[in-house]
C-alpha cells in the first residue's frame, strides 16, 4: 500500500490500462479524464514540428486540462501521455473506423515500427516537465483471415496503430525499448522524472524543451514478448 506522505499521482487518462500500470507501481493514484477537446482542440502539428515535439505537446495540452481543475497542492502531481505508432516517419494515431484500422495493420505487418509517448510530469508546485520515450516494434505478417477476425474482434478500437501489444493477439515483438511504452505510460521514464523533481518549486516555461529517451535507453525487452 503506498503511504499517505507519498506524492498523489492526478493520472490524466481513461486508460484502464495506464491506471493499471500506475498502481502496480504502488503509487498513490487518482483518475481525472481530460476533457476530449484538450486533444482534438490542439494546434494540428506544424509543417516544421518533429514527431518528438508533436507528442509531448499533446501530452501536455492534456496536463494543463487537469491541471486547471484541481486546488494548488504541494503533494500533487498530475502524470499525462501521449502515444502514436510511428512507420515510415507517419504517425499512426487511433484509427477513425474499420476500414482506417485495416490500412494500418496492413501497413505494420511484417515490419518494423516505432511507439513514441510523450509524458508530461506535472508537480503543482513545479512547471511541467516533459519527455519523449521511443519503443521498436517488430509485427509479423498477418494473414487476410487473421487481419478480418482482429477486425471483427474490435480490439483495434482506441488504440494507437489499431494495436494493442498488452493485448497478446496481434503477433508483435518488442525488439527494443520500453514495454510499458508501448502501452502508453512509460514507467521507466516517469521513475526517472519523479527521481529528478527540484526540492523547491521552479517554475518552467510551459512546453519549452523535453527530456529524450531513445529506445536502446532500455536495452531488456525479453519480458515483455508475447
Amino acid at each position: 500500500m503506498p503511504e499517505a506522505s507519498s506524492p498523489e499521482i492526478v493520472l490524466a487518462s481513461q486508460s484502464p490500462r495506464r491506471r493499471e500500470l500506475a498502481e502496480r507501481e504502488g503509487w498513490r493514484v487518482r483518475v481525472v479524464r481530460p476533457p476530449e477537446t484538450a486533444e482534438s482542440g490542439a494546434a494540428p502539428r506544424a509543417a516544421d514540428e518533429s514527431l518528438e515535439a508533436w507528442v509531448a505537446r499533446l501530452a501536455l495540452a492534456k496536463a494543463e486540462a487537469v491541471v486547471s481543475q484541481l486546488q494548488p497542492s504541494g503533494n500533487t502531481i498530475v502524470v499525462a501521455c501521449d502515444t502514436i505508432g510511428v512507420v515510415d516517419t507517419e504517425p499512426l494515431g487511433k484509427p477513425a473506423n474499420r476500414a482506417d484500422a485495416a490500412g494500418m495493420l496492413t501497413r505494420l505487418s511484417g515490419r518494423l515500427h516505432r511507439v513514441l509517448t510523450g509524458s508530461c510530469l506535472w508537480p503543482l508546485r513545479c512547471g511541467p516537465q516533459l519527455a519523449v520515450t521511443e519503443s521498436v516494434l517488430e509485427m509479423e505478417p498477418l494473414t487476410p483471415a487473421f487481419l478480418q477476425r482482429y477486425l471483427d474482434s474490435g480490439l483495434w478500437q482506441g488504440k494507437a496503430g489499431a494495436c494493442g501489444f498488452q493485448d497478446g493477439v496481434i503477433p508483435l515483438t518488442l525488439q527494443a525499448g520500453s514495454g510499458s511504452n508501448v502501452i502508453g505510460l512509460p514507467l521507466e521514464t516517469i521513475r526517472h522524472q519523479l527521481a529528478s523533481l527540484p526540492s523547491l518549486p521552479q517554475p518552467q516555461p510551459a512546453g519549452s524543451s523535453f527530456a529524450w529517451f531513445p529506445a536502446a535507453t532500455f536495452p531488456q525487452p525479453s519480458a515483455w514478448q508475447h
